[in-house]
């Protein structure tokens, strides 16, 4: 089984994201081939800083090797170190339905917030399509907001293989982890950077107490009975406690006599032990920069190679390159 996906660099990586996605890669990164790339061709449509977009796609790296990604299991590099997505992308952009990429949700709802619809962000669902298809990828781990992309993307491997009369690419199949797929933010809402309710996994110590401290709660007085089932900050407890750990404050708030502020406290304190081997190592990782690069090069090559041979299946199957006869 062949692993892939990618996780955009605009920002330092929050609860939402290891939860909701990275926590899969590194599940799945034993299978028989994974590949796990930056998609710092993708920021492109929403970070327009030269240095940020650098100093994100490095601190992306670091992260999800802190975070456990193994190099010695799964390929992790860059985008835009392989080149021979965008040339498939254009392939794709020939056979692709206008009206397809109109019904995309992520371009809907930008347009709807006010966004300028260029053409990276109209055409996203294709870059996303050729990232998948040009290592002939299984299983594509996701969230749940990400669908509908691999769905554009089965029907546009479809619809090629279709015009051009064959199995040339192969169609993949999503994994979504249900369990903590939407973690909520500071505000209750889904956790999101546009949202600006995130709480990121590296955060230092006082500012990641003060943003948990913010978690909106409603007015109950400390004396009376709560409904953990209902509360933002045990619905995070949860993402990092124990099943006893969980009965344990779930009694303490249908108890009363507890604030908020005790609950706060108990996800800061295991949020810091969920994440504390992976703070350690990340500080080992940024003390060893050449490590860090040799292993995103690695994993281009790696990614190239298999990438090569799907593009030229799919050029063959076009007619480009190809000589007369």
């Amino acid at each position: 089984m062949r692993v892939l996906s990618g996780i955009q660099p605009t920002g330092r990586f929050h609860w939402g994201n290891y939860f909701g996605a990275i926590q899969q890669y590194i599940a799945l990164q034993t299978n028989e081939q994974a590949f796990y790339f930056i998609a710092d061709l993708h920021a492109l449509t929403s970070v327009r800083d030269r240095k940020a977009l650098q100093d994100n796609t490095w601190n992306a790296a670091i992260d999800l090797l802190a975070l456990g990604l193994n190099p010695e299991h799964a390929a992790l590099f860059r985008q835009s170190d392989v080149p021979e997505v965008t040339e498939l992308m254009w392939l794709l952009m020939t056979v692709t339905q206008f009206s397809l990429l109109e019904k995309c949700h992520s371009y809907k709802d930008k347009i709807a917030k006010g966004i300028a619809a260029d053409a990276g962000l109209f055409t996203y669902p294709v870059l996303m399509a050729a990232d998948i298809l040009l290592y002939d990828s299984d299983v594509v781990p996701v969230g749940a907001d990400q669908i509908q992309h691999l769905e554009v993307t089965r029907d546009i491997a479809q619809r090629f293989n279709s015009i051009y009369g064959g199995e040339h690419l192969h169609l993949p199949t999503a994994r979504v982890l249900e369990e903590g797929a939407k973690v909520v933010g500071t505000d209750g809402e889904k956790m999101s950077k546009s949202y600006g309710n995130t709480i990121e996994i590296f955060e230092a110590d006082k500012p990641l107490r003060k943003k948990i401290m913010s978690i909106k709660t409603d007015s109950t007085p400390m004396e009376a009975p709560k409904n953990p089932e209902t509360c933002s900050v045990y619905t995070l407890f949860k993402l990092f406690a124990t099943p006893d750990q969980q009965a344990a404050l779930a009694d303490r708030y249908r108890a009363g006599g507890m604030g908020y502020g005790e609950a706060k406290q108990a996800v800061y304190d295991a949020a810091m032990a969920y994440f504390a081997p992976a703070r350690t190592r990340r500080a080992e990782l940024v003390a060893d920069p050449g490590y860090v690069e040799e292993v995103l090069q690695a994993g281009a090559r790696k990614a190239r190679a298999k990438g090569q041979e799907v593009l030229q299946r799919v050029r063959r199957a076009c007619g480009i390159g190809c000589s007369a006869g």
